[in-house]
């Protein structure tokens, strides 16, 4: 192992030279209080940044075991370590250092959740920092000197305000644990209470905007209706009251404008930790909670959707339906099949995003098209046996068809952000209502079918044959793309660069022909568990930029590459 006073040496003497000289610094060098690993080199000033680690003993660090004794703490002061470098390096990436991404410092950005990532790796003798450096050019031509300084001056300094615990804000990382374990506590409470999701009062769920995830300075706090209320003690020793959302079929209900989808996407994030000051902190959902929306377009492979769709014109199989552009009734179908193939739990569905036909046909229609002529049994029809049959409970954001009343067992308006029980009020309308649609609900769901990929989904070779994110909603394999654009549950870059390495493991280690999609999924996460997330990565090392999407996201994503094949 050379020292830090030979990486400076060599930079020196490297100044002036072309940039591919660079590649002489690869190894390992020791610093006073760390180790820095250089394992990547760009191509060119250009390129993507070359790849380092900072080792760093956990007695040198100095966090104590009491905040790193459990996965779930580790997840969160990793990310708060994450967030610390981050913050560190913001000043010195304000001034340019030369040709093209010379001198960035980079670490993995965190957005409002709290994501099992790569980026902090802690182990049980040591700290491990994955970072991207630009290394510094004029040209092609190594700027030697302004290389130095960065390993001499500025990453050692950020490396001390950022990884040692004497130096970070104690106070606000050990928060940031506690808040990890009251939200994972809340969770378990949900299966044990019989509630599919809670929602705290005083939360803020409106965004800053449209492209913003940050809170709304201003937003008015969520306040429980008194029918959903109730309270929980945490681990904390914080007693925290709220909504519970019982299982069954919730609607949202209420005019356009007044806060429902607002409510329905902080229940779909939900599905995450989310960090103090977000305003979501304690909305919790099921982590198995899908959102559910038309996608037309998709690429579907023999999914069953005959629970919706039967009869159709040229007897077209619908337990073993596939179609290369999906309509938004057929691909809504297949959205709720797949889900329930991974077993979710939860289906939230906002009206706004769903085929008209695929949710509802009221009884004018059903009295024009006799029912041998369509072939849609509508969402309406099926909701009620997917919960008392499967066990799979649906949220639902209602604002034009007041035939989900009938079928409902709960029904929550929201009125200018502010949510009242109207579920009796609702019930009456439906009773005494003259026109009503003839419903079905009392029939069988129908089957969910497990589906077994085929070798010859992955058989290309060469450069064709590599899995490659590009940005968060496409994965490029070869060159073909699969669109991740209709999973709004998937919210960073990271989770979609984990999803194409997790596709690259499926396609090397598990498709076999015999592993169904959700029982090879499972074998992923299980190795994940067992060995690490960057156990799973191709590269030595450094392990790129990988944040743990969920099960259902990755098994979403291989559902939309147009080359699976399933075994008939």
């Amino acid at each position: 192992m050379k020292s830090a006073a030979d990486l400076e040496q060599l930079l020196q003497s490297l100044d002036g030279q072309k940039y591919s000289a660079y590649k002489r610094i690869k190894g390992i060098y020791k610093y006073d209080q760390y180790q820095l690993a250089v394992d990547h080199i760009q191509v060119d000033p250009f390129a993507p940044p070359s790849k380092m680690r900072i080792m760093m003993n956990r007695e040198t660090a100095g966090i104590p075991d009491e905040w790193l004794d459990s996965k779930n703490k580790m997840i969160a002061v990793a990310d708060f370590l994450t967030r610390t470098f981050w913050n560190g390096i913001q000043q010195w990436n304000k001034a340019g250092q030369g040709t093209g991404k010379s001198g960035m410092i980079l670490i993995d950005r965190c957005g409002q959740e709290m994501l099992e990532r790569t980026s902090v790796l802690i182990k049980e003798d040591r700290l491990e920092v994955r970072l991207e450096i630009g290394l510094p050019a004029a040209g092609r031509r190594i700027l030697g000197k302004a290389a130095m300084r960065i390993f001499k001056e500025i990453l050692p300094r950020i490396v001390k305000q950022a990884l040692l615990y004497c130096n970070v804000n104690q106070e606000a990382m050990i928060n940031q644990v506690i808040l990890m374990l009251d939200q994972v506590y809340i969770r378990e409470q949900l299966e044990r209470r019989k509630l599919v999701a809670f929602v705290a009062n005083g939360s803020v769920l409106p965004r800053e905007s449209g492209v913003s995830d940050k809170p709304l300075k201003g937003g008015i706090p969520f306040v429980t209706p008194k029918k959903f209320e109730m309270r929980i003690e945490l681990p904390s020793g914080r007693t925290i009251t709220g909504m519970g959302i019982p299982e069954g079929i919730t609607l949202i209900v209420g005019g356009g404008y007044h806060g429902k989808s607002t409510l329905l996407q902080a229940l779909e994030l939900g599905v995450y930790h989310h960090i103090a000051g977000d305003g979501r902190e304690m909305v919790i959902t099921r982590q198995d909670a899908v959102k559910i929306r038309a996608e037309d377009g998709r690429n579907i492979e023999k999914v069953n959707i005959s629970p919706f769709i039967n009869n159709l014109p040229g007897k077209k199989n619908t337990r073993q339906f596939s179609t290369e552009n999906a309509s938004g009734s057929t691909s809504q179908a297949a959205n709720v099949m797949e889900a329930l193939e991974a077993e979710a739990s939860l289906l939230l569905i906002d009206e706004d995003t769903s085929a008209t036909n695929f949710m509802i046909r009221d009884g004018r229609m059903q009295k024009l098209i006799a029912p041998d002529k369509e072939p849609i049994t509508p969402f309406i029809d099926k909701v009620k046996p997917l919960f008392d049959e499967v066990g799979v409970s649906t949220i639902l954001i209602i604002g034009g068809s007041g035939d989900y009343f009938d079928v409902a067992d709960h029904i929550i308006m929201m009125d200018e952000y502010q949510l009242k029980d109207v579920t009796d009020a609702a019930k009456t309308i439906a009773s005494t209502d003259g026109y009503k649609r003839e419903n079905i609900w009392n029939h069988s769901f129908g089957d969910i079918s497990a589906r077994i990929p085929l070798k010859t989904s992955f058989s290309r070779t060469g450069k064709e044959n590599r899995l490659k994110a590009k940005g968060r909603h496409t994965i490029l394999y070869g060159r073909e793309q699969i669109d991740l654009s209709g999973l709004e549950q998937l919210i960073d870059d990271s989770q979609t660069n984990c999803i194409a390495v997790m596709l690259d493991f499926f396609k090397k280690e598990l498709l076999d022909e015999k592993l169904t999609i959700s029982e090879a999924a499972d074998r992923i996460y299980t190795h994940i568990k067992q060995f690490g997330l960057d156990s799973i990565s191709p590269y030595t090392g450094h392990p790129g930029n990988l944040a743990l999407p969920r099960k259902l996201e990755f098994c979403a994503a291989l559902n939309r590459y147009r080359g699976l094949r399933i075994k008939a």
